[in-house]
């Protein structure tokens, strides 16, 4: 390791230690000598004044709606803006996330002007979104709601990289781990350093760099986001071993004091797929931030991220059962990792900071730290880690030089309040909102015995002020803020999808599984030898490893939804099956698309012959009417329908084929290829939603809305196959990649290329979504087969 990097760092460190010792022992001083509690008590009565309301008996005749729970996110939105409290509850959230994200002062002209664009802008999107939807995910916190955000502002393939981008981390993060919570943080830091670049611009950025600035703002937020769920939880988890943890750290410190990110170098047991992939998206990550410093900065980039990241390793390694750690020890780290945690993010995008920026943020980590540490405090404990809470709770008895870290928070308020924002009246009401929000929020959390039990001990030594802040916690109002609301919305966004997920996977397993057992066709024992011949090349073809996508749904919708009895569907099933398998036994024929592999086989014209493959195929299309027209216990007229409708749209798909095979060597236009598409792929997916629509005698509102889904998806569908055509492999796929350019078709990629075709892709996907929206029912099932389809590998 270079001795120069090393010196250097180890400078540059011992210099912000000095400054933590610095500002720890003026806040040690007002701790012993308890000089922040008058003061505080005086910002204390001044801000009861906006938030304890005196009640009268004429309240209890006013009008009004009941407060919803905050978990119910559309109707506490709504119930805000309809008792007034919108504004208010905007401005303090904004104000307050200009403070602590930003570095901002709340005195500043421009700062407040910034803010009061941001609220009306927010509280513009709030209401519509309340209006359009009266539940399910907010648009914000939504693929589609991202996606046209990305579109609005000129950024649609960035917005396309971060979805998968995410989508790779939420698979390779371990059980061990809070998938939510990680998630969670890194989405917040690329949020985040958006802001950032947000607040630096004004109406004189051209369009053209605003896009450029914003693009680049959602990719360092990626690469700098990733070191929360991959250094930060990795490290504080259980996955590493001891011997991993010291490998893994003297790897990430390395890239630290060199500026190149070591190889992994050897591992073994469980983890080694794991750190492949850890390893290589950091290495990426670092790479591009490292790309985007100005190299004036390069040298600032370096030694805070050095600071952060050693002071959080020597927080991390902290143990429980040693009792000697000093106040120094334990506070002096977190001083220092809070406050460079945010000071990095300037550092990440070359920003030039506001005056006092730097002074500001580091006085300020602490409290956002404590205010951390003693939310976790109960799981810290269960996890035996290290934070002042816990080992104030451990060693309180034994050790009375130990700083009570509960009163520390405090001091540090008041040191804020008064000397960092020079009491300025905004930011003390902010900071007061959010410290009684927290507490109000704990109580609620753990129930009101066991939070009395912890103030009992964390307020010992100031019995007076605590009574003045329990008061406070009892009956201040109006101290709800946006931030909290939107993570607890993630979160449950984010458990929720999982859990939908998960059932999504489960339904799509146990469904399939069923179905390939009803698939194969029999054969009567009085069968003719050539009818014989004929249902083994049928069952040839239908036992290969096919998605059964369209049945499944037609399974789904028809069970799930519509309430039909399954065994009363099964040749509904059946005959979807068959016409699909039909239709592709027809597309890889040697006078279409030639295709030699299909489900992971090999092509039935290449086990037989081709009039053989054309003669099968005409047989599973008899075999299907055929199974529609033996269902029972439904309306006569509903099943005369039904096989209307399908006889209808079988010979479109025809049509569709015709149209495809006219096309090649032609340079198609966009409308042509949607139309074939359609044809050959959207129709399919309608007749699976349609079908079982038709049975259960649904309304034509609703089956034009399942329409226009099936529209749409299933020209998302055919897009992601073009795509994976030039991207996939033939292991995953099943069936050879490259497949159009080898016979001159035109599709998706070659029209409009990847990066065209990706958006254009997306943008089917927010209309089958939009078409969701509208439906009456639950759509879970049909939003994960939808992000299936966008984000499948095969």
């Amino acid at each position: 390791m270079n001795v120069a990097y090393t010196d250097q760092a180890d400078t540059g460190y011992r210099l912000a230690e000095q400054k933590a010792a610095q500002y720890f022992a003026s806040l040690y001083v007002q701790v012993k000598e308890k000089t922040y509690v008058p003061i505080l008590t005086e910002d204390i009565l001044m801000w009861k004044r906006k938030h304890v309301r005196r009640y009268s008996w004429l309240s209890f005749f006013s009008s009004g709606q009941r407060k919803p729970d905050t978990r119910d996110y559309h109707r506490y939105i709504g119930w805000l803006h309809y008792t007034g409290k919108l504004d208010g509850y905007l401005d303090r959230s904004i104000s307050y996330i200009y403070m602590r994200d930003l570095g901002k002062a709340l005195d500043s002209p421009d700062t407040k002007a910034s803010i009061h664009r941001m609220v009306a802008d927010i509280k513009k999107h709030l209401l519509q979104s309340t209006k359009s939807d009266g539940g399910g995910t907010p648009d914000g916190m939504s693929l589609a709601g991202l996606y046209r955000w990305g579109q609005k502002e000129g950024i649609e393939n960035a917005v396309i990289w971060v979805i998968h981008k995410l989508k790779q981390v939420a698979g390779h993060i371990p059980k061990e781990m809070n998938a939510e919570h990680a998630q969670r943080k890194l989405m917040k830091i690329i949020v985040g350093v958006v802001l950032h670049v947000i607040e630096d611009m004004d109406d004189s950025v051209l369009p053209a760099e605003r896009s450029a600035r914003l693009d680049d703002a959602i990719r360092l937020g990626y690469s700098y986001g990733l070191t929360y769920p991959f250094i930060d939880d990795l490290l504080d988890s259980g996955v590493l071993n001891e011997q991993e943890k010291e490998q893994y750290s003297h790897m990430i410190r390395t890239a630290l004091l060199t500026g190149t990110v070591p190889k992994p170098g050897d591992w073994g047991g469980n983890n080694v797929e794991l750190i492949r992939f850890v390893h290589a998206e950091l290495r990426d990550a670092f790479e591009y931030i490292k790309g985007h410093q100005r190299p004036e900065t390069q040298e600032t980039f370096f030694e805070q991220a050095n600071v952060f990241f050693h002071s959080q390793h020597i927080d991390r390694i902290k143990d429980l059962s040693n009792a000697r750690y000093t106040n120094e020890e334990l506070y002096l780290p977190i001083i220092l990792k809070s406050s460079s945690s945010r000071l990095i993010v300037r550092s990440v995008l070359s920003a030039q900071a506001d005056e006092g920026f730097d002074e500001r943020t580091f006085f300020y980590g602490i409290y956002n730290q404590l205010a951390d540490d003693f939310a976790d405090m109960f799981d810290d404990m269960e996890d035996e880690a290290v934070t002042p809470y816990t080992y104030y709770l451990k060693y309180r008895g034994q050790r009375a030089d130990l700083i009570n870290p509960f009163e520390l928070y405090w001091a540090v308020i008041s040191h804020l309040i008064h000397n960092v924002y020079d009491s300025d009246a905004k930011t003390r009401d902010v900071i007061l909102d959010r410290a009684i929000n927290g507490l109000k929020r704990c109580k609620a959390r753990i129930g009101i015995e066991k939070y009395n039990e912890i103030m009992e001990i964390f307020s010992s030594g100031n019995p007076d002020f605590n009574r003045l802040i329990q008061k406070m916690v009892r009956k201040a109002d109006h101290v709800d803020f946006f931030d909290k609301l939107l993570r607890d919305q993630i979160i449950t966004v984010l458990r929720n999808n999982r859990q939908e997920k998960e059932c999504f996977s489960n339904t799509f397993s146990t469904v399939r599984d069923e179905i390939n057992s009803q698939l194969q066709i029999k054969q009567p024992s009085d069968t003719p030898p050539m009818q014989v011949s004929l249902i083994d090349t049928a069952n040839y073809t239908l036992e290969g490893d096919g998605k059964r996508l369209r049945p499944i749904l037609t399974w789904v919708m028809g069970v799930n939804e519509y309430g039909l009895e399954p065994s009363a569907i099964v040749p509904l099933l059946r005959s979807l099956e068959y016409m699909h398998t039909a239709s592709l036994i027809f597309d890889d024929l040697p006078s279409q698309d030639n295709a030699s592999t299909r489900r992971g086989r090999p092509t039935l014209h290449q086990v037989h012959n081709s009039a053989t493959a054309e003669i099968t195929g005409l047989y599973l299309i008899q075999k299907a009417i055929e199974e529609q027209s033996s269902l029972v216990g439904f309306d006569a007229s509903s099943v005369v329908s039904l096989i209307q409708y399908s006889s209808k749209r079988a010979g479109e798909m025809c049509m569709g084929q015709a149209m495809d095979l006219d096309s090649k060597g032609k340079k198609l236009t966009l409308e042509q290829l949607n139309m074939i598409c359609f044809y050959k792929t959207g129709i399919a997916f309608e007749a699976s939603l349609v079908m079982p629509a038709i049975l259960a005698q649904v309304n034509e509102a609703e089956i034009a809305l399942l329409k226009k889904f099936a529209y749409h998806a299933g020209i998302a569908f055919q897009i992601k196959d073009d795509l994976l055509d030039v991207q996939g492999d033939l292991e995953r796929l099943g069936k050879p990649t490259g497949q159009d350019a080898e016979n001159n078709t035109s599709n998706f990629v070659t029209i409009l290329g990847q990066e065209g075709a990706s958006q254009e892709m997306w943008e089917h996907y927010c209309q089958a979504v939009e078409a969701l929206q509208e439906m009456p029912r639950n759509t879970a099932f049909l939003k994960h087969l939808l992000n299936y389809m966008v984000n499948r590998d095969s």
